[in-house]
């Protein structure tokens, strides 16, 4: 016996051979986006964004080194989740074109990974960029890409494409196309399950369908069902949820423009904006004020007008 090798330093030799570093590593940045994806939960978005940083730079360190087929489609996949939510954050803060650049990406990264389930949901949330910053017939292209690739199987993603859709169509004056795409939303949100509805920035929780449809109707000028929406919304929104509230009441204001008190709707626009955070006071919620203001007539625009200005 006193012959053998030292068979303890070859089982260390062993395991070295079978295993690396990157298995701890993709574990954990699929920890990281399953930690992300959970929202601003009444963070800014830039401390969000921030918090991502150092995720980013191991994501970006793990590309660059081989993996085995199977590994790297799942490491694609992570990738195209991380960089989707970065894409969400510089859509919320305004930033369009970077927003598209890492919306691009991530749709890269969801093909190589062969999801088509996160391919369907990269492209609905990119569709918003166009949808909410001036360019709804390309968001509307875009988000019936998104429909087709989700496919008929019921998902957050196709939910969220089918109500980016009525969105998309009701900006450009389609109603019937937009309603008919309210319907098929509707009909995809009661068929998830817990997970595809969860209250998450991948899942499509009951809330945003909500705030979706609201803002589908207000674009259309069907105020009361906006209104039943809107409060729809309000009733499930029980975190501190910054942004959505802000959009919500926005939408409430433009519904009284369209039934006939624009002095009304100034001022529930100017309640909302003064009630709003300064890191939050750029981006989406800005330009969906900046459209409402743009809308309302005489000393009822130049009130909102007078309070966007003074920030």
């Amino acid at each position: 016996m006193a012959g053998l090798p030292d068979i303890a330093e070859a089982r260390q030799g062993i395991n070295a051979g079978l295993s690396t570093s990157d298995s701890s590593d993709l574990a954990y940045l699929e920890g990281a986006f399953e930690r992300h994806r959970g929202g601003y939960r009444g963070r800014p978005p830039s401390e969000v964004l921030g918090q991502m940083r150092a995720d980013l730079d191991l994501l970006r360190e793990l590309l660059g080194r081989p993996h085995p087929v199977s590994v790297r489609k799942d490491l694609a996949r992570t990738a195209a989740g991380i960089t989707g939510l970065v894409a969400i954050i510089q859509h919320d803060r305004g930033d369009q074109r970077d927003a598209v650049g890492w919306f691009a990406t991530a749709e890269q990264a969801a093909r190589e990974s062969g999801d088509r389930h996160m391919l369907a949901w990269v492209l609905s949330r990119h569709a918003m960029v166009p949808l909410n910053y001036g360019a709804p017939n390309a968001a509307a292209t875009m988000a019936i890409r998104a429909r087709a690739e989700a496919g008929r199987f019921p998902s957050a993603a196709g939910a969220l494409a089918a109500a980016v859709t009525a969105r998309s169509l009701a900006s450009i004056g389609d109603r019937e196309g937009a309603l008919r795409s309210v319907a098929d939303a509707r009909a995809a949100a009661a068929r998830l399950d817990s997970v595809q509805g969860a209250d998450t920035w991948f899942g499509y929780p009951a809330q945003k369908h909500h705030v979706h449809l609201s803002q589908a109707f207000t674009l259309m000028g069907r105020t009361r069902e906006a209104y039943a929406e809107q409060e729809a919304a309000l009733a499930l929104t029980t975190s501190p949820s910054v942004m959505t509230r802000a959009l919500i009441a926005v939408d409430r204001a433009a519904c009284v423009r369209s039934d006939g008190d624009p002095t009304t709707a100034a001022a529930l626009a100017v309640d909302a904006w003064s009630r709003l955070p300064m890191a939050y006071r750029d981006g989406l919620v800005r330009s969906r004020m900046d459209a409402l203001c743009q809308s309302l007539p005489g000393s009822s625009g130049s009130a909102l007008s007078e309070a966007l200005v003074g920030r």
